[in-house]
């Protein structure tokens, strides 16, 4: 019996196992095919769903199984363009970001306007709803971005929130048009479209983050943390939907719900990443191109002349757009290329309105044939613009993409052999190791995906129980960084003495931070106080930091961050003030510095070159940060600069905190850092600034501050 006796191969294929073969094969080929000749895959993707679809060869019909599964992969793209904005940004520049929305929106919309109703004739309403079609963009290739490592990008953020504008301007005229079509505009509807839209906003961006936190705080599982995002993004479009916007909407407003929730650097965030641009994403792209039908251009010269019409106000005003945004907000060239290039793509709200605008028949001619609001004409011109624009918009974010993150290597290693981090995690207890490596991930430098190492000490009597717990500790810890495309490196080592074997593991690797963890239960014990004092704090080129969780970081609301006066006179303050920094960034979470205004001044200056949600107190009274500390929220965290050997006479209070911890915060995270107080001045600005790109330049800011 052979494979036609088995299966019905007639086209289109209906076999369930023969499709999903296909497309994942498409989906495999693509990216090895394609980047050999430097054409973004995403292009091929849709091309290649053009050559299977109904308007090719007819291999796989555009039936509900594709639909269902592109129509997640779109709104995948805008959930993760919620989900990795940088929040801190976006709200610096929410100016920016709402001038190049309007910018968009306009200028395609003159343009439109003026050719359908001046060349095509089209009505007024119709001409409205026509140009609308034009000031929508798919931020197709954003998936591209994310991946080259520039998602934080100015011109990026900027972009992805002026999207999120002209989506919902163009989707608020469809519905309003369809309204004064139908004849049903009128006090009525404007209250009900604003109080639905409003009501939806305050449900997905208030409401949604107090379930999310609530969740993860209860539940662990892996599987169900990433079933509950795809619930909520799907949650979020019905809703919208339900508001009378385009579920896409939605999806975004679900990523900025959750975007303090899901740190960039957890394994939560590499899962959601990891299954968009694998599964969904591709499927949206392939189901994109089935759409095509390239027929239809030889057939009628109006359809040419009507997608002509469309290219031109389509490309041409997102150019025009980026061109002024550009020259106002003093983007650099490549900026302001990869802002033309983001935003040229049309296809989701694009496709969307179309079909709407096709639906809706307002008469019909002497032979009965339907007279649309939008004519065939405009559907097929569509298919064309979604083509052209998603190959445009692939070469040219590409492109300038790849330039921009070429550039931020070069800024990011010029004039500077960086010393790598080494960041060590000494694990002794199985309920710690989690929130330790967590904690390891969040802090290190975003390059770093190698230098971190695990380690337990084991007694040399090597008693079998002793390492087999080892052994299991490790191998946790080695799996859960794995998730977040870290390689931990483990490490066993036999010594009668946990102190010395840590200090010895120190020297052997040239480690830079050491992360101790504390059990809930036991916080401070006298006997891990004094191993502190007399043991770990006597490596003096070494960063300490003892962490208390009893939730998870992604939870965190606010820190407040404690700096005592003459603290950062310490060698290796700025080396630890970027563990902070990391933090503030990774998680998205508001730093609240105490400290005294000379310090205060110095992060300010900090601040505008490597940006996070941060505030400023000016603490005159280390008892005053003593009382602050006691009186944390939920959800709010502390974090203490520490003073090492040869400095705790300038706070005597320094030996009590220990147990001042353990009295006020036994069910509170808190993480104390004792910077190193040893540096050589030739590596001074390696050591201070590590290599994380947020802290460019920042090495010559300190010397010049410090002279």
């Amino acid at each position: 019996m052979n494979l036609l006796s088995i299966h019905n191969l007639s086209l289109p294929i209906e076999d369930p196992v023969l499709k999903f073969l296909l497309v994942l094969i498409i989906i495999l080929a693509a990216p090895l095919l394609l980047n050999k000749i430097k054409v973004p895959h995403l292009l091929g993707l849709i091309i290649a769903g053009a050559v299977i679809g109904p308007n090719g060869f007819n291999v796989l019909a555009r039936d509900s199984s594709i639909v269902v599964t592109g129509t997640t992969g779109l709104l995948y793209i805008m959930f993760l363009a919620g989900l990795e904005i940088d929040l801190g940004d976006f709200k610096k520049n929410k100016w920016k970001s709402l001038g190049y929305g309007g910018y968009a929106f306009i200028f395609p919309f003159i343009l439109g306007y003026l050719g359908s109703h001046y060349l095509l004739n089209f009505s007024v309403l119709t001409a409205v709803l026509f140009a609308s079609l034009f000031s929508s963009q798919t931020l197709i290739t954003y998936p591209l971005i994310s991946k080259l490592g520039i998602a934080k990008n100015r011109a990026v953020n900027i972009t992805v929130g002026g999207t999120m504008i002209t989506d919902v301007a163009t989707l608020l005229v469809l519905a309003v048009v369809v309204g004064m079509v139908q004849g049903d505009v009128g006090t009525s509807f404007w209250v009900k479209l604003s109080v639905s839209f409003i009501v939806f906003g305050l449900i997905v961006l208030m409401v949604f983050p107090l379930i999310g936190r609530w969740f993860f705080k209860k539940i662990d599982d892996k599987i169900s943390q990433y079933i509950f995002v795809l619930v909520m993004i799907y949650f979020a479009a019905l809703l919208a939907e339900l508001a009378g916007v385009e579920a896409i909407i939605g999806a975004f407003f679900a990523g900025l719900a959750l975007n303090r929730l899901i740190p960039h650097t957890s394994s939560l965030m590499n899962r959601v990443e990891f299954v968009g641009n694998a599964i969904f994403i591709p499927f949206f792209l392939i189901s994109v191109g089935m759409l095509i039908d390239f027929k239809v251009f030889f057939n009628s010269f109006e359809t040419l002349k009507v997608a002509s019409i469309m290219l031109v106000a389509s490309i041409g005003g997102k150019y025009i757009s980026s061109v002024i945004a550009r020259k106002t907000f003093s983007f650099t060239k490549e900026e302001g290329k990869l802002i033309f290039g983001l935003s040229s793509a049309s296809a989701a709200a694009t496709l969307a309105t179309v079909m709407v605008g096709y639906n809706i028949i307002i008469s019909e001619t002497e032979t009965g044939e339907p007279i649309r609001l939008l004519n065939e004409h405009v559907l097929n011109g569509s298919i064309l613009l979604i083509l052209i624009s998603c190959t445009i918009s692939s070469f040219i974010s590409m492109s300038s993409a790849q330039k921009i993150a070429e550039q931020d290597n070069e800024d990011t290693v010029s004039g500077r052999n960086h010393e790598e981090e080494n960041i060590l995690l000494a694990l002794n207890y199985e309920t710690t190791v989690e929130r330790m490596v967590n904690l390891g991930i969040m802090i290190k430098a975003h390059s770093n995906t190698e230098d971190l190492f695990a380690l337990n000490v084991i007694n040399e009597d090597k008693n079998e129980s002793s390492v087999k717990n080892a052994e299991k500790l490790l191998h946790q810890a080695a799996n859960m960084a794995a998730a977040s495309d870290v390689k931990m490196q483990a490490l066993k080592r036999y010594d009668n003495d946990v102190v010395n074997g840590i200090n010895n593991v120190i020297k052997e690797q040239n480690i830079t931070d050491l992360i101790i963890g504390l059990e809930d239960e036991k916080g401070f014990s006298p006997s891990f106080v004094y191993n502190l004092y007399n043991g770990y704090l006597q490596n003096d080129d070494v960063n300490v930091l003892v962490y208390h969780a009893t939730q998870p970081l992604s939870t965190i609301k606010k820190y407040a961050v404690m700096i005592p006066e003459n603290a950062h006179k310490e060698a290796g303050f700025f080396h630890a003030l970027l563990r902070v920094w990391n933090i503030g960034r990774n998680s998205g979470a508001t730093v609240v510095f105490y400290a005294a205004e000379n310090i205060l001044n110095i992060l300010q200056r900090i601040l505008k070159k490597a940006n996070i949600e941060a505030e400023f107190i000016i603490m005159e009274k280390w008892k005053d940060g003593e009382e602050t500390a006691s009186q944390l929220q939920e959800d709010e965290a502390l974090i203490l600069f520490m003073a090492k050997r040869g400095m705790h006479s300038y706070i005597p209070r320094m030996r009590l905190i220990p147990e001042l911890l353990n009295k006020s915060l036994p069910d509170k995270n808190y993480l104390l850092i004792f910077p190193y107080s040893e540096y050589n001045e030739n590596n001074f600005e390696k050591r201070s600034v590590g290599n994380h790109d947020d802290f460019m330049e920042i090495g010559n800011i300190i010397k010049k501050i410090f002279k």
